[in-house]
Parts: structure tokens; sequence; C-alpha cells
């Protein structure tokens, strides 16, 4: 997994989800954009991609589109609608676009490769596409979480928060995580 984050400009959003989706097809892999004020972490998002996989390794996903099914795990909602609440919207914002998949054998190959100075992975050479394709301003935006939102978005309470030690992070994995069982 692979992300991108930065200040994104969407002037027309159809043209930004084009743009992913060739992107994506382009390099064989799955991209979804995020609007970062709902992305608790970058835990919150390798949990969302693990539970995404296993799903669709057993056959179980939520959705068909395997970004959507992503998109679902990181919203911790069965519902697609209220899912995409947490994706990108017109004007600008901060975002977190993540990068998964491809060629598995062909991604740990180019790991290899590229740290001997070869070659990139096919989710790397994603990223560089995005960044070039994209209107976005390059910055770290998952370190500015924004807890009442966040808290407020995954129904986290104040008395859930005052009875464990966990970090807003967690408490968000724990969501993700619990998507399969609240079936």
């Amino acid at each position: 997994m692979e992300l991108l984050e930065g200040t994104l400009r969407v002037d027309d959003l159809d043209d930004v989800l084009a743009t992913l989706s060739e992107v994506g097809d382009r390099h064989d892999v799955t991209i979804q954009a995020f609007d970062a004020r709902y992305v608790a972490g970058r835990g919150h998002l390798e949990r969302a991609v693990e539970c995404a996989e296993r799903a669709r390794e057993r056959g179980e996903m939520i959705a068909r589109d395997p970004a959507v099914e992503i998109l679902c795990y990181a919203a911790g909602r069965r519902q697609i609608e209220r899912a995409l609440e947490m994706g990108v919207a017109a004007g600008d914002g901060p975002a977190t676009i993540l990068v998964t998949g491809g060629d598995r054998e062909a991604d740990r190959a180019g790991r290899l490769e590229r740290a001997s100075g070869e070659t990139a992975s096919a989710e790397a050479e994603a990223i560089a596409d995005l960044a070039d394709e994209l209107d976005l301003e390059e910055a770290s935006v998952l370190d500015e979480a924004d807890e009442e939102r966040l808290a407020d978005f995954f129904e986290i309470t104040d008395a859930e928060r005052a009875a464990t030690d966990a970090t807003l992070e967690e408490l968000v994995c724990e969501r993700v995580a619990l998507l399969t069982v609240d079936k």
C-alpha cells in the first residue's frame, strides 16, 4: 500500500474519479481517494485494506468494486452511500489517496529491484502518475486529525474514550474490523 497526501483541488469530481480509474487500470492497482479529515492515520487505511482483501478472498465482499470495498471498510459502514461521505468532494481539501494491489509477485520483485535502484513497483508508479495528473499540492495531512469529526463520524462517544486507554486511531480500527461482524 502506498499513500499520496496533500491538498486536492477538485473542480469536477467526475474528472478526478476518471483519472483515478485510468491510472488504476494503467498500473493494475486499486485506487481510492479519501477526505483526509475522516482518516485516523495510516494504520486506519492499512486495516481497511487488510479487511477488504480478506473479504474478497472469502467471497464476502460488500461491493463489486475493490476500491468501494476499501472505502466501506475504512468508513466502517456497509451502506455504500454512507461510506461515500468519507470520499473526496468538489472544492479544495485535504486528501489521502491510497494505492494498493497490482501483481503482488511483480510488486515484490519491483521492490527488490527498486532497492537496487532499477525499477519501481506498480503502486509507486501509480502514485507518481497521480502526482503528475491531479491538481494536488503534496503535504502531510494524516497527522492533522480532527478528533471531534472522527469521533462523530465513527460514533465514538466520550464515555467510550474515557473507558479505555486506546487511541482514537485504535478505536477507529476496531470499527473497521467490526464491520464484518455487524452483518
